[in-house]
C-alpha cells in the first residue's frame, strides 16, 4: 500500500543554513533528499504518489520494462511527468542489444556492446548510439544508464557477457567513447557502468558481492580506461557497481566507498558529473548494509543520485529513503554539504537535459521493424565458423530449430523475447521450434527422442547462450550433434565454445541479431 504523507518530527523542524539562507527544515530538507532520489513505479501512466513526488521536489524518476508498451505511450506518461515538474529527469536502462527496456516486449532492433565490438567500427557504434538517443529523446527519456564500460576479461562473468564491447581494454574504451558522443548528441544524457569496473567478476551482485581481485597496475590497465575515454568523451552520468575492489578500499564496496567514488572517480580521474549508484536494492547493499543505511552510506561516499524501483518500486520504500536521508543530516551521519552538493549535481544534469532537448529537430521515427542501422549492423556482426564436411548453408527448406533456454538474467529480464525459431518461420514457413531449459532434459543431457524425430528430412538449428558456462547445454548440442552432425549450431550469447560443422555467432539475443542470422541461414541476407 502506497505510504501517506506523515508530519516530520521536532527535530526535522529545526531552522538550517541553506545557500546562506535561514529555512525550515520541514520543508526544504525533505525536497533536498527527495532530489537525489531516482525511484521506479508501477503502471504505464504515473501514479498518484509520483506526480505528488514530483511537486515536492523529487528529481527524477526510472523506467522500467513494465512502463513501456511503445514510444507513443512513453511520450505521453513523460509528458504528464514533466507538467508536474518541466525538468524532472527521465531514466530508463536502455543499453540496446540484449537489455533493452525501451524495446523489451519485442527485444532490441539495434545489436548490443559485443556486436558492436566485434565489428570495431566505432562510427558504426557512435551512430547506433545517436538513432538510440534520438528515439529515446522524442519519447521524453533525457537520461540513459548505459553504456556498459566493463572489460568482459572474465568469459564466465554470469552478468556482463554480451553486454560488454569485449575483452581488450583499448577496444571497449574507444567504443565507449563513440557510444557516448552519439548518445548524447541524440539529446540524452549518457551514464557509464559500472565504476570502476564489473568485467572480472563471477559473482552478480543482484545476489551478492563481486570481489575484483585486480591489483592497482592491473585496474589502471584493463578496468578503468574505458571510463577515462567516458570522461573524456564528456559523459554527464556514470554508475557504481556494487563491487568490492581491494585494491582501492579492501573493506566497502564501491558505491559506498569514498575512496573509490570521492578519491578515485572524482579526485584522481576527474569526474564532475552525476554519480548514480546501481538499484540500491540489490542484495550487494542490503544484505549486508540494509537498505536505508546503504542509501546514506552511498550518498556519504560520494554517490548524488540512488537509483530504486526494479524490485521496490512503491511509495514507502521512497519515503523509507527519504526520510532516512533527512534523519541522517539531522544527527549528522550524512552531512549537510554532501547533501547539498548532491542536488546541485542532479540540477545541473537536469539543466543541460533541458538544453540539450531545445536543440533538437524532428524525430522521424522508425516503422514497426524497428532501427534499419541496427540491422544493418547487426548482419555486420554475424560470423559463421565452418569446420568441415557438407553444410547445408543456405538450407533449401523448412527447419526444426532447439532454441536451449539458460536460467534468466535478472539485468536482462525474463519479458524480452529472444530466439531464431520465429525469425527463421517468417522466411522459411512451415520451420518448427521447440524451447527447451535444464529442467526439460534428463541425466546426461539426452534431447527428447521426438525433438529429434521432427527434425527428420528437414535441416536441425540449435540454438544456445553461452554454451560454454552451461554444462547441461552443452551436453545436450553434443548429443544432439551426434545424432545429427549436420545440425547447425547458432550461438547468441559469448562464442567461447565453437562447435559443429557450421556455427553461426551474433554476439547477442537481440532481434535484429536473431534476425540477422535467420537471413543468412534462409539464403536471403
Amino acid at each position: 500500500m502506497a505510504a501517506t504523507a506523515q508530519p516530520w518530527g521536532p527535530a526535522e523542524c529545526l531552522l538550517w543554513n541553506y545557500g546562506g539562507l535561514m529555512t525550515d527544515r520541514s520543508g526544504e530538507l525533505p525536497r533536498l533528499a527527495a532530489q537525489v532520489l531516482q525511484p521506479g513505479f508501477e503502471g504505464t501512466t504515473p501514479p498518484a504518489w509520483i506526480r505528488r513526488w514530483l511537486g515536492e521536489g523529487l528529481g527524477g524518476v526510472a523506467l522500467f520494462a513494465r512502463n513501456v508498451e511503445d514510444p507513443e505511450q512513453v511520450s505521453r506518461l513523460t509528458a504528464a511527468l514533466r507538467a508536474e515538474r518541466p525538468d524532472v529527469v527521465v531514466a530508463i536502462d536502455e543499453e540496446a542489444g540484449d537489455v533493452t527496456r525501451f524495446e523489451s516486449r519485442r527485444g532490441s532492433s539495434r545489436p548490443g556492446n559485443l556486436a558492436l565490438g566485434t565489428i570495431d567500427d566505432p562510427a558504426l557504434t557512435e551512430a547506433v548510439a545517436r538513432d538510440i538517443g534520438a528515439e529515446l529523446a522524442a519519447a521524453g527519456i533525457t537520461l540513459n544508464y548505459a553504456p556498459d564500460a566493463d572489460v568482459n576479461s572474465n568469459p564466465g562473468n554470469p552478468v556482463i557477457g554480451v553486454r560488454s564491447f569485449g575483452a581488450d581494454p583499448a577496444l571497449v574504451a574507444r567504443h565507449t567513447a563513440a557510444w557516448i558522443t552519439g548518445l548524447q548528441s541524440g539529446g540524452v544524457a549518457a551514464c557509464a557502468k559500472h565504476f570502476p569496473g564489473h568485467g572480472d567478476t563471477s559473482v552478480d551482485s543482484h545476489v551478492d558481492v563481486p570481489r575484483i581481485a585486480s591489483d592497482r597496475d592491473r585496474l589502471d590497465t584493463c578496468e578503468l580506461p574505458p571510463f577515462r575515454a567516458a570522461i573524456a568523451a564528456g559523459v554527464q552520468a556514470i554508475m557504481t557497481g556494487h563491487l568490492l575492489v581491494p585494491a582501492v578500499d579492501p573493506r566497502h564496496p564501491a558505491t559506498l566507498s569514498r575512496l573509490v567514488l570521492s578519491d578515485l572517480l572524482r579526485g584522481e580521474l576527474g569526474f564532475n558529473g552525476v554519480i548514480v549508484t546501481d538499484a540500491i536494492e540489490m542484495k550487494a547493499i542490503t544484505d549486508r548494509y540494509g537498505f536505508e543505511a546503504g542509501t546514506v552510506r552511498a550518498l556519504a561516499a560520494g554517490a548524488d543520485a540512488i537509483c530504486i524501483g526494479g524490485e521496490l518500486s512503491d511509495e514507502d520504500s521512497a519515503d523509507r529513503l527519504r526520510r532516512a536521508i533527512v534523519a541522517a543530516v539531522v544527527d549528522g551521519t550524512l552531512p549537510e554539504e554532501r547533501l547539498v552538493e548532491a542536488a546541485k549535481r542532479v540540477d545541473e544534469l537536469a539543466a543541460w537535459t533541458m538544453q540539450s532537448r531545445s536543440g533538437l529537430g524532428p524525430w522521424a521515427g522508425h516503422g514497426p521493424d524497428g532501427s534499419p542501422i541496427g540491422l544493418a549492423a547487426a548482419r555486420r556482426a554475424v560470423r559463421v565458423t565452418v569446420a568441415g564436411g557438407h553444410v547445408p548453408l543456405p538450407l533449401t527448406g523448412p527447419a526444426h530449430v532447439i532454441e536451449f533456454a539458460p536460467p534468466r538474467n535478472i539485468a536482462i529480464g525474463a519479458e524480452t523475447p529472444w530466439g531464431v525459431g520465429a525469425p527463421l518461420t517468417d522466411l522459411l514457413p512451415g520451420t518448427t521450434t521447440a524451447r527447451l531449459d535444464e529442467a526439460d532434459l534428463p541425466a546426461g543431457g539426452e534431447p527428447p527422442a521426438a525433438l529429434l524425430a521432427a527434425a527428420a528430412g528437414r535441416s536441425l538449428v540449435l540454438v544456445v547462450r553461452d554454451l560454454h558456462r552451461h554444462p547441461w547445454m552443452a551436453a545436450a548440442v553434443d548429443r544432439a550433434l551426434s545424432a545429427r552432425p549436420d545440425a547447425i549450431v547458432v550461438e547468441m550469447g559469448l562464442p567461447v565454445t565453437v562447435t559443429g560443422q557450421a556455427h553461426l555467432a551474433t554476439y547477442g539475443a537481440t532481434r535484429a541479431g536473431a534476425r540477422a542470422a535467420a537471413e543468412l541461414l534462409a539464403g536471403t541476407s
